[in-house]
């Protein structure tokens, strides 16, 4: 019979470690510490307060805690002495029927892994869908993890550890991420449209009006009509929409949604998590045969990362008439124009005026969104509150100095491009660095015409700088110009710097944010808030109505814009609930 939270609360203290007896290895300290803080409010409440309990630990005990794990696929499982709930798990992944090959290759990498570490590698086998990881998976992350720093190793041992642990209270409270695992399906679904080229590599590449980026649309589409939208339809710049309508016909509209395009090589979650999740509100309202007393609509923007065209929030920027015609004549790397483009995928230009939003119209936008960064990986929280929307700007810029022949140039007598743009990557690192949440980045460097004897006498580069207000960006970009412009003076070369984006910051609208607060709070959730460093579609509405968004950890120390990006169903079952609570709190708001 399924444990409750309400008999963990009522039972005495050695009965309630008993209850939890299995869920850290071989380790009842943690589940002591954490009954300290009951009465829990609800399981994610539980799974917090015993992570905290290992958080709070000496690092000896933690690195105890990781040692009494076993290896994968070795002598304990042989033996048949490991737990009832590692033999399960090692099980479902297949490691209880390796070939002699996979077998023998798993414990050189163990043997590597635990003469460089001191400790057995710890992964979550069952993975983040909770159903076990291939074993093609398992050596995989294996192989790359071998690799890794010992500090930052150990924290992702441990933060493992606390997977394998929420799987574990899943399995004993027999709770089932049910909205979790179905939206984790449809991005699985959604990944299997990618650009030509990359598809071959088994890499996710969707770009603007690609064939590809119109297969994501007609199943974004079709998607929406069987969740119970009453109407879908793809807007004039390839915009999925759909619209779940309010108890009157004339009631305001919550607005949400983000994108579906991709960077190249990217992850299944940028974005897409932010359509997925409400699409599942709805059909579990369309279940309910209930409606809100405001529309909800749900928008699957064609395009936000500009990797086709030098057109970045294309998408969202049409819905508040920030659509430039002149975009219509960028060509692609290819010499299609985007004119061309959108005639191949049957969208009419001149029909994009007519997509424009009246912001009187609604309520507010708000976003879910993957974080896309490690601090809620490392806190051990599933949601977290955005703040604000970091301002940015970016550049592309040339250093040009004097090619000449590198053994018989004297060191001071260079012009070296290269070596200018090298000083300015560290001063615009350091700089960066004494602000709190300020950001600097050169991520693209080049020599054009390079050679091993030559000194440069050209770097083309990339400068990104962001931070939560404009003030404190303009800041940062006054210090890390003017320091360009004395590294190339003291140096004899000269630059040319060409601004190519620049965004303002967004802080999120304080009615809107305690909103989410409220939502997730209600969950049992520790509130975290935190600024976004990346850019979002809420950064263009914001121009024209409130915003908020939620952020939803990531796993793999939250890395995004890579194949890694990835989220477990409980996170997002708990996002799809945040989002059900926000939707019903503000219809209790509206009705009273």
């Amino acid at each position: 019979m399924a444990l409750t939270i309400d008999q963990l609360n009522a039972a005495a203290p050695a009965q309630a470690v008993a209850l939890l007896d299995g869920i850290y290895e071989h380790s009842p300290w943690v589940a002591e510490k954490a009954l300290q803080a009951r009465p829990f409010r609800s399981l994610q409440h539980l799974k917090h307060a015993m992570a905290q309990a290992v958080t709070g630990a000496s690092a000896e005990q933690q690195l105890a805690l990781i040692r009494l794990h076993p290896e994968l696929a070795g002598k304990q499982m042989e033996s048949n002495t490991l737990t009832a709930e590692s033999t399960n798990e090692q099980g479902k992944a297949g490691l209880t029927n390796c070939t002699g090959e996979e077998l023998a290759h798993i414990r050189r990498l163990n043997a590597i892994y635990g003469q460089k570490f001191g400790f057995p590698f710890i992964l979550a086998v069952r993975g983040p869908r909770g159903t076990g990881l291939s074993k093609r998976e398992i050596i995989d992350t294996f192989e790359r993890r071998v690799h890794h720093h010992p500090s930052f190793e150990q924290g992702e041992a441990l933060r493992n550890i606390h997977r394998i642990a929420e799987i574990r209270l899943g399995d004993k409270f027999a709770h089932v991420p049910t909205l979790g695992n179905e939206v984790w399906d449809w991005q699985e679904a959604l990944s299997v449209h990618t650009d030509p080229g990359y598809a071959e590599l088994g890499q996710l590449t969707v770009t603007y009006l690609t064939d590809a980026h119109r297969a994501c649309a007609a199943q974004l589409a079709q998607g929406m009509r069987d969740c119970g939208f009453d109407t879908v339809g793809i807007d004039a710049v390839g915009n999925v929409v759909g619209r779940y309508e309010g108890t009157t016909p004339d009631a305001k509209a919550l607005l949400t949604g983000s994108h579906y395009d991709t960077v190249r090589n990217g992850g299944k979650y940028d974005g897409r998590l932010g359509i997925f999740v409400p699409m599942a509100c709805v059909r579990e309202l369309k279940k309910q045969n209930r409606r809100l007393p405001f529309a909800f609509e749900v928008v699957g923007f064609a395009e936000e990362e500009g990797q086709r065209y030098k057109a970045t929030f294309l998408g969202s920027g049409a819905l508040i008439g920030h659509f430039n015609p002149a975009w219509l004549d960028q060509q692609d790397a290819d010499g299609v124009t985007m004119r061309n483009a959108m005639a191949h995928a049957g969208l009419e230009p001149e029909d994009i005026p007519k997509i424009q939003r009246d912001p009187k119209k609604y309520l507010g936008f708000v976003e879910v969104h993957i974080e896309q960064g490690p601090v809620l990986n490392e806190l051990d929280l599933p949601l977290g509150i955005v703040t604000s929307i970091n301002g940015s700007v970016r550049y592309v810029g040339e250093v040009i100095g004097m090619a000449s022949h590198a053994g018989t140039t004297p060191m001071d007598r260079r012009r070296d491009a290269a070596a200018a743009v090298s000083e300015l990557i560290l001063f615009a690192e350091q700089r960066a660095g004494k602000d709190d949440d300020s950001v600097a980045t050169v991520g693209m460097l080049q020599v054009p015409n390079g050679s091993i004897n030559v000194v440069p006498g050209s770097c083309k580069f990339s400068l990104d700088i962001r931070a939560p207000n404009n003030a404190q960006r303009d800041a940062v970009v006054d210090d890390v110009l003017a320091a360009l412009k004395d590294i190339c003076a003291r140096r004899a070369v000269r630059y040319t710097l060409e601004e190519t984006m620049r965004a303002a910051a967004a802080p999120s609208d304080a009615q809107w944010q305690q909103r989410w607060e409220k939502a997730v709070d209600a969950l049992g959730i520790p509130l975290f808030r935190m600024p976004s460093g990346a850019g979002h579609d809420a950064m263009k509405l914001h121009e024209v109505m409130p915003q908020a968004m939620l952020f939803v950890r990531g796993i793999n120390s939250g890395i995004s814009h890579n194949p890694l990006e990835s989220s477990t169903n409980d996170d997002i079952q708990l996002a799809v609930e945040a989002f059900s609570l926000l939707l019903d709190n503000l219809a209790l708001e509206q009705t009273h």
